[in-house]
């Protein structure tokens, strides 16, 4: 298997074929380290912060009985295994553990994140899902009944492939594996990330090893203080406010990447990539998939997370997923399916802070204007503004017709969340926070 330097050596072996002149030979060298390093420092967040324990929500009509062991298939529509090409891409992100101080990092480690990027070359689109480490599955090749997570400890990248495949009807086209060791370095490396703290965050847990004191406002987090912002889930949300939480770092972390002041910082960045990250891409096919990532528009962005409800079955702890949501989603993100919007009218939501109340107003005025009927709530307790997809008809293009309309919601995150947490009752739901 291919390591970050074997390939950095390929890469340079490549550019020494290309016929330019020098300056612009130089240019292009820049430029793609840039990019290379702006790919793979998204990836390294990704795949170790935004997945690791990735509940949504609850959903109580989801019991035992259903146990999660479904199969999701559209076989007729797989075939985006051709790289460079205007077809679909499925790259696969993993984010592993550590079994120790002197194990191999890539034998026998669970992938605590598990994320599978839709990548469209023609649309300049890309689309993630987020697979709960916990989900409830049968593994491949006789390894019965397990938690997704143990697919990579049991039988390596191959095993969750395969899992991804036979479960899900998710064919990999590529794949890249982090080790967590490098989110800390890699923070540090960018010279920190910036963020709104929506809240004080004081915890210690000296056996875990984890320290959080964080002031609230607005911060530039280093490495500690990142990793802690993003494990932080005493204060009765659990799951669900890291789960935001790592939705405003990666925003933080994009805003970071396009700044100037990265460029100079790229050789201590690849030096933090050097030993924590492995995949079965060249060099060259990275900074493909970089060049394009660039040049996306983040309006053609999207994540969602497999659906489901967690269950309890003696001291184990699975996500069982409710099939007919885990399949739309699989529909949306992976096939690109779209619905039908003809004669159909959304009813939409407003959360909104106390001091945003003359705002939500301003907001449900104009939404009643285009002829929306519009359901409000005040949360005393409120962070960063969003746009949610609560149905699966509410799609980033009516989203992005509807900030022409009203440009007070531009640059709003868009999330798709089927299971329904931030709804009033509502197709859609516009949250105004205080940030």
């Amino acid at each position: 298997m291919k390591t970050i330097n074997s390939q950095q050596e390929e890469y340079r072996a490549f550019l020494q074929n290309i016929r330019k002149d020098k300056e612009e030979s130089s240019n292009l060298v820049k430029l793609v380290f840039t990019i290379v390093t702006a790919l793979l420092c998204a990836v390294i967040v990704c795949v170790i912060l935004v997945a690791n324990n990735f509940f949504m929500g609850d959903n109580p009509s989801v019991s035992e009985d259903m146990s999660g062991l479904f199969k999701f298939s559209r076989s007729e529509k797989e075939g985006f295994n051709v790289p460079f090409t205007p077809r679909k891409q499925n790259i696969l992100l993993l984010g592993v553990d550590s079994n120790g101080s002197g194990t191999d990092m890539w034998e026998g480690t669970r992938s605590d994140t598990i994320i599978v990027v839709n990548i469209d070359p023609r649309t300049h689109s890309i689309k993630a899902i987020s697979i709960p480490r916990d989900s409830k599955v049968y593994l491949p090749d006789n390894k019965g009944v397990q938690k997704i997570n143990s697919a990579h400890a049991l039988g390596g990248i191959n095993l969750v492939k395969k899992t991804l495949k036979e479960t899900f009807g998710i064919k990999i086209d590529k794949y890249i594996i982090v080790h967590d060791s490098a989110v800390e370095k890699t923070v540090d490396a960018l010279g920190g990330i910036p963020i709104y703290v929506e809240k004080r965050m004081y915890y210690n847990d000296y056996a875990g090893k984890l320290h959080i004191d964080l002031q609230k406002g607005n911060t530039v987090l280093n490495g500690k203080q990142a990793v802690g912002y993003l494990r932080y889930r005493k204060d009765g949300l659990g799951d669900i406010g890291r789960t935001q939480r790592q939705q405003w770092f990666i925003k933080g972390l994009f805003d970071r990447l396009h700044s100037p002041q990265v460029i100079p910082k790229i050789p201590e960045v690849i030096n933090a990539l050097n030993s924590s990250v492995k995949t079965d891409m060249s060099f060259y096919e990275l900074s493909q998939y970089a060049a394009m990532a660039r040049s996306i528009d983040k309006n053609k962005i999207e994540i969602a997370t497999l659906p489901g409800a967690p269950n309890q079955k003696g001291y184990i702890s699975y996500w069982i997923l409710d099939p007919v949501k885990t399949q739309e989603v699989i529909n949306r993100m992976i096939y690109r399916d779209k619905p039908n919007l003809e004669g159909v009218k959304f009813k939409g939501g407003i959360m909104y802070s106390p001091r945003r109340e003359d705002d939500a107003q301003a907001l449900k005025d104009k939404l009643n204007d285009l002829g929306f009927e519009v359901n409000m709530l005040k949360i005393t307790h409120l962070s960063h503004s969003r746009f949610v997809a609560n149905k699966n008809m509410v799609t980033l293009d009516f989203f992005n017709w509807l900030e022409k309309k009203i440009p007070e919601i531009q640059n709003s995150q868009f999330i798709y969340d089927p299971t329904e947490t931030f709804s009033v009752g509502s197709d859609f739901t516009i949250v105004l926070a205080e940030e």
